[in-house]
C-alpha cells in the first residue's frame, strides 16, 4: 500500500489521527513514519493494533515538536524520500509514593497491556538505580513501536535526594478518570472498541505521556541533579518520550553522515551484548523550564530536553526474526546523552 492512496486517506488510523491534531499535521505523520499495510485499512470498530499505533504515531509527532534538532534530522529523510521506521519509544517513571498516581511501571504497564503489549524482558541498570521493562506488541511485534519503560528506584537514592524526590513527585495527578478506565477494560477484554470510545481513550492515553506533577522548587531540582541526573530529568519532563527511536538499516554509516553535517551526536554507537542491536543518539536539545525560586518567585533555567536515537537490529540466527530485544548496556550508555547536553 503506498502512503497517499485512496485506501490510506481513508483509513481508521488516519481518522483517529484527525480526532486529536489538525488534519495536514495527520496527514504528515502518515507519510513520515512507514506504516504497515496491514494498519491502513477503514474498519467499523478499532482494533487494539490500530489505536497502539496511532498512539506511538501521536506521541511521536509530540517529540518532534519538542526536539528541534530531530525535526531537522526527521525533515531531511522527508526530503530525500525515506520513511521513518520507528523502533520504540522510551519513558520513565518514578518508583515511589506519588499521591494518585500509581507508583513506577504500573501507571503505564495498566495502559498498555489493554492496547495488546507485554512486558517481553527486564534490563537491570544499576548505575543509574532504574530498572528497564521492554513492552512488545502481541500481534505486530516487528511493526508496532515497542515501549522502553524505564523505573527510577528512589529509595536507592542518596537520602537527600530521596526527600527531594518524595517533595517533587508527591503531588502527581492521574489523568485516568473512570470512562476511559472502562473503555481500557473493555478493550483487554474485546480487542477492540467502537470509534468513538477509541477516540475518547485515545486522548487520555496521549495526555498520559505528560509531566503531571507541579514545577519542582529549583532547591530541589538542584539537589537531585547532583545525585540522579535522571530523576532530575523527570523533575522538569514527567512521563513524555525520554527519546524516540528509528531503526535503520546501518547505524555506523548513519552516525558517520550525521556527524558530517553538523549533528550533535553521541560519541560512540552503543554495541549490545550478543552485537546484534546498535544504537546511537544526537544529543538532547536544552529546554526552559520553570522552578520556584526560594523566595516564592518562579525562576527559569535550561535544562537537557528530549533526544531522538537510531538503532541497527540484526536477526537472531536462532530464531530466523529480527533480534527485537534491548541491552543494560547499551540504554545506560544511551542515557548518557541527556547529561551531555
Amino acid at each position: 500500500m503506498v502512503l497517499g492512496d485512496d485506501a490510506t486517506l481513508h483509513s481508521t488510523i488516519l481518522r483517529l489521527l484527525e480526532g486529536q491534531v489538525e488534519a495536514d499535521r495527520a496527514k504528515a505523520l502518515l507519510h513520515t513514519l512507514a506504516i504497515d499495510p496491514r494498519l491502513l485499512t477503514e474498519t467499523a470498530s478499532v482494533s487494539r493494533a490500530q489505536l497502539a499505533m496511532a498512539l506511538n504515531m501521536l506521541l511521536f509527532g509530540d517529540l518532534l515538536e519538542r526536539v528541534p534538532t530531530a525535526a531537522r534530522i526527521v525533515a531531511d529523510d522527508h526530503a530525500a524520500g525515506r520513511k521513518i521506521l520507528f523502533d520504540h519509544g522510551a519513558l520513565r517513571t518514578v518508583d515511589a509514593p506519588l499521591g494518585a498516581f500509581p507508583s513506577g511501571h504500573v501507571a503505564f504497564a495498566r495502559l498498555l497491556e489493554p492496547l495488546g503489549y507485554r512486558v517481553d524482558a527486564l534490563y537491570p541498570l544499576p548505575k543509574l538505580n532504574m530498572t528497564g521493562r521492554a513492552y512488545v506488541h502481541r500481534d505486530l511485534p516487528e511493526a508496532i513501536p515497542q515501549f522502553f519503560v524505564s523505573e527510577l528506584h528512589v529509595e536507592r537514592l542518596h537520602p537527600d535526594a530521596q526527600n527531594a524526590a518524595l517533595r517533587v513527585f508527591d503531588d502527581t495527578m492521574d489523568v485516568l478518570d473512570a470512562q476511559a478506565a472502562q473503555s481500557l477494560a473493555q478493550l483487554d477484554e474485546d480487542g477492540s472498541l467502537p470509534f468513538a470510545r477509541a477516540g475518547a481513550l485515545l486522548a487520555v492515553l496521549v495526555a498520559a505521556f505528560g509531566r503531571h506533577h507541579p514545577e519542582p522548587a529549583l532547591a530541589d531540582y538542584e539537589t537531585l541533579l547532583l545525585h540522579s541526573k535522571e530523576a532530575a530529568w523527570i523533575a522538569t519532563e514527567g512521563h513524555a518520550f525520554n527519546h524516540a527511536t528509528t531503526r535503520v538499516p546501518d547505524v555506523e554509516a548513519l552516525a558517520e553522515r550525521l556527524k558530517a553535517q553538523n549533528y550533535p551526536m553521541k560519541d560512540a554507537v552503543e554495541v549490545s551484548a550478543n552485537g546484534r542491536v546498535r544504537q546511537t543518539a544526537i544529543l538532547a536539545d536544552k529546554v526552559a523550564r520553570g522552578f520556584r525560586g526560594a523566595d516564592g518567585r518562579r525562576v527559569q533555567r535550561e535544562v537537557p530536553g528530549s533526544f531522538y536515537e537510531f538503532i541497527s537490529r540484526h536477526v537472531d540466527p536462532e530464531t530466523g526474526t529480527l533480534d527485537l530485544t534491548f541491552d543494560s548496556g547499551n540504554a545506560t550508555g544511551i542515557f548518557a546523552v541527556t547529561r551531555s547536553a
